[in-house]
C-alpha cells in the first residue's frame, strides 16, 4: 500500500512543478490586420517546435490547450489499426 502513496506523492510533486514551470504569461501583439503572442525561446524548447512548425489549439473541459501534436491523430492510428486487424487477409492480397 505504501508504495501506491509514494507514487502518486511523487506524480503530484512532478505535476505541480512542471505547471509551476510552464506557466508563463504571454503579451498579446498586433500582427499586420491579426493578433499573435509570442512565444519565449524556454516555450518553444519544450514543445519541441520552431519557427514553421504547426501547434495545435484545442478547447478542453480545463480551458485552452496548445500542443505540437495533432489531437486527431491518436483517433486515426486508433481506426487504421482496427481496419488493419479486421481485413488483415485483405491487406495480405493487396501487398502482393
Amino acid at each position: 500500500m505504501g508504495r501506491g502513496r509514494d507514487s502518486a506523492k511523487v506524480a503530484s510533486s512532478h505535476i505541480r512543478r512542471y505547471n509551476a514551470c510552464m506557466n508563463t504569461a504571454v503579451k498579446i501583439a498586433k500582427i499586420g490586420n491579426s493578433a499573435g503572442i509570442v512565444l519565449p525561446k524556454e516555450l518553444l524548447a519544450r514543445l519541441r517546435v520552431g519557427v514553421g512548425d504547426t501547434l495545435y489549439v484545442t478547447e478542453s473541459p480545463d480551458g485552452i490547450r496548445i500542443t505540437a501534436a495533432d489531437p486527431d491523430f491518436a483517433d486515426k492510428m486508433a481506426a487504421a489499426e482496427r481496419v488493419m486487424r479486421e481485413d488483415r487477409d485483405i491487406l495480405r492480397e493487396l501487398a502482393k
